[in-house]
């Protein structure tokens, strides 16, 4: 399997990766920051359960964050030449191990990344120095650790911030500003982690700017009114949504143990990831397995259909009339209909706009002719330590761009798992 991998080749960092990286920190301190201030206003005005709520949202999320880049630097100091490859002078890795860990206690791990990144990405792009692979794998890292954050606490919180504009019926420019940076948040992980995905499949099969769009709206159609929902159901039964997310999260682990998760390199972390995964199914659809996903998906789309209608039917049963009438008869038509239409962008996105593989798949010449091209997957490929010498595989992303692009022949995908 070896000469499959050594006919590879990975994605030299650009421009368009730096800028990525810049706007990844700044919409991390923009959305931390009116994190603070909602706490802020919540506290002066004596709302201490919401406070609480706000900020335990905050501290979660952040241990989560940081738990998973824990893990990840401690896989990544073990695999051959991977110290060699990062050097002593980037700001989080190399080998200060102690200062690390501290960091990461101290929950400022993730941002130590994102200044990494950047500064990686500055001496690559601008100076023209070694450590384009490097810089590439610190982004599809940070792209992933995004995706998690943003599931773990902008959609949880955004859908707090509807709960309270709906309980007081009425919206304060601070809980418009939470939103707004909530809602930019999810929208940039979305293309952001997508893009990243992307740069593990050919060069023809680079994402335009119309699949983009259509990416990030079919997304944004199906988690909005998912968010809205909860919300809404919420607002009139409080002490029922965290009974009803604990059930749907633990059906939700249970099924992405069944699906053999192999995300991780060690038990702990694989629970830690199936868990998260339970979480992030909670609001959208993240596909982790290898095969072909329409059917699941189709699965989960039902289920997840049939409960946000519960959810809506239950809130229009137990609303008060009065205080709703002015928006309740749009948001019982508006929510369902946005789900459809996200559905039907989902399809023309699959059909029209999913990547294409034009070339022939490039097969490992000890392989028989007849194998399928299903047979081969990123588990079953093995770099010799001495290609690590001199390239750095990002095995966790490859594997989520093999899940993500199931639909065609995994063998394609993992030619180019290389960075």
């Amino acid at each position: 399997m070896g000469s499959v991998m050594e006919r590879a080749s990975f994605s030299e960092y650009s421009w368009i990766d730096f800028i990525f990286s810049v706007i990844g920190v700044c919409t991390f301190l923009v959305d931390w920051g009116s994190d603070i201030w909602v706490a802020t206003e919540f506290y002066s005005r004596g709302d201490f359960f919401w406070f609480g709520v706000l900020v335990g949202l905050m501290v979660l999320s952040s241990v989560v964050v940081q738990m998973f880049s824990w893990f990840w630097f401690k896989y990544d100091r073990e695999l051959p030449g991977f110290r060699a490859q990062t050097g002593s002078g980037t700001v989080l890795f190399g080998d200060q191990m102690k200062l690390s860990c501290l960091l990461h206690v101290l929950q400022l791990g993730f941002l130590c990344r994102h200044i990494s990144a950047i500064r990686q990405g500055f001496r690559v792009w601008w100076r023209k120095e070694k450590g384009s692979e490097y810089a590439v794998y610190l982004t599809h890292d940070l792209s992933m650790l995004r995706l998690i954050e943003t599931f773990c606490e902008s959609a949880p919180q955004l859908t707090l911030m509807i709960y309270v504009m709906l309980r007081t019926n009425k919206a304060q420019t601070v809980q418009f500003v939470s939103v707004v940076a909530s809602t930019t948040s999810i929208a940039w992980m979305v293309v952001d982690y997508h893009r990243s995905l992307r740069s593990f499949l050919p060069d023809k099969a680079k994402q335009g700017w119309c699949s983009s769009l259509i990416y990030f709206l079919w997304n944004l159609l199906l988690i909005s009114p998912r968010v809205a929902a909860v919300a809404l159901f919420a607002s009139v039964l409080r002490g029922y949504v965290a009974a009803h997310f604990l059930l749907l999260w633990f059906v939700f682990v249970l099924w992405a143990w069944r699906q053999r998760t192999c995300f991780m390199d060690s038990m702990g972390g694989e629970w830690l990831y199936r868990a998260t995964v339970g979480l992030i199914w909670y609001f959208s659809w993240f596909n982790v397995a290898e095969g072909r996903t329409r059917g699941r998906s189709l699965i989960y789309h039902s289920f997840i259909a049939t409960d946000g209608l519960i959810l809506l039917v239950t809130w229009w049963f137990y609303r008060d009339p009065v205080q709703t009438e002015s928006y309740a008869i749009a948001l019982i038509i508006t929510l369902p209909l946005s789900y459809l239409v996200g559905l039907l962008f989902k399809a023309l996105y699959y059909c029209c706009f999913h990547p294409k593989l034009w070339r022939p798949l490039a097969r490992d010449p000890g392989l028989p002719d007849d194998l399928p091209d299903a047979e081969v997957s990123i588990r079953d490929l093995s770099l010799p330590e001495r290609a690590l010498s001199s390239q750095l595989l990002n095995k966790r992303m490859a594997r989520h761009a093999t899940h993500f692009y199931s639909e065609q022949s995994v063998i394609t995908q993992t030619d180019n798992t290389r960075l």
